[in-house]
């Protein structure tokens, strides 16, 4: 009996999955997805392997793109990430529209003190058995004209994206209250919102119950209430 044949990937996904290996450190590998997503154009997830999607208006780009491609999957660069949003601007006309304007989206993890990555994949295998499917980047910074509070993080269903407040970079910012912010929306990510008695609960009792045993709670609670506000300017 003849056996089916295996899943054949696209000729142009291969050939991208090629190029940016050859710029990939020694040792590393890449997985690469073609997408149609029009709200998430690049996302990566950095590990043992670089996996990343990518809108397929990448195949076939020139050789300059799949470097700065490379370089943005591998050190998060910020000027290959300028270079690829001005790539993105001008092929947004190839990005399928559907009932809403489409959002473009680079994930943005490595900050200047604070890879939120690296803390993401660490509480993913020590809290989740690496089944936590979200990505994470650092939200962007707008500095109105007067500040009493910040939402230090949230976690949007519709897109499994968890955002951290970019203030939340800086070096007085331990990397424990980190933890429990990331933890925080991580626990979003698997606890559904209940409606009772017509009103949305987005922190059920075992929501509640899993945070306040998560370690460092206590500790990082007292840090927010003590210095969370010195961030404000």
């Amino acid at each position: 009996m003849e056996q089916p044949s295996a899943l054949v990937r696209p000729t142009e996904e291969l050939a991208l999955e090629r190029a940016l290996s050859s710029h990939l450190p020694p040792g590393k590998v890449v997985r690469l997805h073609l997408t149609d997503n029009r709200h998430t154009i690049i996302s990566v997830r950095r590990g043992r392997e670089y996996c990343v999607r990518a809108h397929r208006m990448f195949a076939g780009v020139e050789a300059r793109l799949v470097r700065a491609l490379a370089r943005y999957v591998v050190h998060n660069d910020q000027r290959s990430s300028r270079l690829l949003g001005d790539f993105i601007e001008r092929n947004e006309h190839r990005i399928e529209r559907g009932s809403g304007p489409a959002r473009r989206l680079i994930l943005r993890t490595r900050g200047r003190h604070h890879d939120l990555s690296v803390i993401y994949q660490r509480l993913n295998r020590e809290y989740f058995g690496g089944a936590h499917d979200a990505r994470i980047s650092w939200g962007i910074l707008r500095r109105p004209a007067s500040r009493r509070s910040i939402k230090v993080g949230s976690f949007s269903v519709e897109d499994r994206l968890i955002r951290i407040h970019p203030l939340l970079d800086h070096e007085r910012v331990p990397g424990y209250f980190l933890d429990w912010i990331v933890f925080h929306e991580m626990l979003h990510g698997k606890y559904a919102i209940h409606t009772v008695e017509g009103r949305r609960c987005f922190h059920p009792p075992e929501f509640a119950r899993e945070e306040r045993a998560f370690p460092g709670y206590a500790r990082a609670r007292m840090w927010e209430k003590t210095y969370l506000e010195t961030l404000l300017g």
